[in-house]
């Protein structure tokens, strides 16, 4: 015999005696005479079917994380995409190992972090389950149904919280009239809304001697400087750039709803207009600032200690 098949011999024998060793390490010299798992038998565990999971299908060997659940034929499944993002359906349920052991993939449910603080339509802080304050002595008065119909679309909800009530004036005109029927004083004051308050404007001549008796601690008169309530709804609400500059002469009403195309002959389509406009209000980011901040002041002022 050579030297060469001498040695091709020898190293014949070392791989023979390496792999009885490396078996007889792991199931000792018969695989059947003992089992590992004997008296341990796994338990299958629920375990959520998390988007990243990587798991393998038991049947088929199929290893791959957890793309989706899914409805499909009435029956939840999940969809596993392999490492070369190719994707297999598999029903959602046992027959799933994870790390080894077997599992019961169930549906995620993603966690629920802390709950979003509510906001009423002001923005303001909602108090879930609160009662309406009894009514307070102090009032909001503004100058017509349209202008009360949008406050209490928008606060109507804080003011009950604060036992405020919204009052019509019909009109400016009998303010310092109806201030002096009323007396304001300690608490019980009046917060006014009017519109088309600007300097030099009739409005603001008698904003000035209503305040005059009564003193600014106990009567507030604030105002924005449009026309009328319609215009301190954000134009683009109604499909406009902005509103209509309306000729003087022509009520302002009927010539906004003939610029935006809508019936204008009578009352009845004034009032079906503004309904109209009142319903595209969602919440306070839906009117004009110069708005805003006067209705606040006035919640402010009637609310105050």
């Amino acid at each position: 015999m050579s030297a060469n098949s001498t040695r091709r011999s020898d190293n014949s024998r070392r791989r023979v005696r390496n792999l009885t060793r490396v078996s007889s390490d792991r199931y000792g010299t018969d695989v059947l005479s003992s089992d590992p798992h004997a008296g341990r038998t796994p338990r299958t565990v629920d375990t959520p079917a998390e988007p990243g999971l990587v798991v393998e299908d038991v049947e088929t060997g199929w290893v791959g994380a957890v793309a989706r659940v899914e409805k499909s034929g009435g029956t939840h499944v999940v969809v596993l995409e392999d490492n070369r993002g190719r994707t297999r359906t598999f029903p959602l349920g046992a027959g799933f190992w994870v790390d080894g052991k077997p599992v019961r993939l169930v549906p995620y449910r993603k966690p629920q972090g802390p709950p979003t603080a509510q906001r009423t339509a002001s923005g303001s802080l909602a108090v879930p389950g609160a009662r309406a304050r009894v009514a307070r002595a102090s009032r909001i008065w503004v100058e017509g149904r349209h202008d009360a119909e949008l406050v209490e679309k928008v606060w109507g909800e804080d003011l009950r919280l604060e036992g405020v009530v919204v009052e019509l004036l019909d009109g400016v005109d009998h303010l310092v009239e109806m201030l002096a029927e009323f007396g304001p004083g300690p608490g019980r004051r009046v917060g006014v809304l009017v519109d088309h308050l600007v300097r030099g404007s009739k409005e603001s001549r008698i904003a000035a001697e209503a305040v005059r008796p009564h003193g600014a601690e106990h009567v507030l008169v604030v105002g924005h400087p449009y026309v009328d309530v319609w215009q301190a709804v954000r134009p683009a609400r109604v499909g406009l750039e902005q509103w209509p500059h309306i000729p003087r002469g022509t009520d302002i009403k009927y010539g906004t709803l003939a610029v935006l195309g809508w019936p204008a002959q009578d009352q009845a389509d004034v009032a079906r207009g503004w309904k109209r406009i009142l319903g595209t209000v969602r919440d306070y980011r839906d009117l004009e600032p110069s708005l805003l901040g006067r209705v606040e002041e006035l919640v402010d002022f009637v609310t105050a200690p």
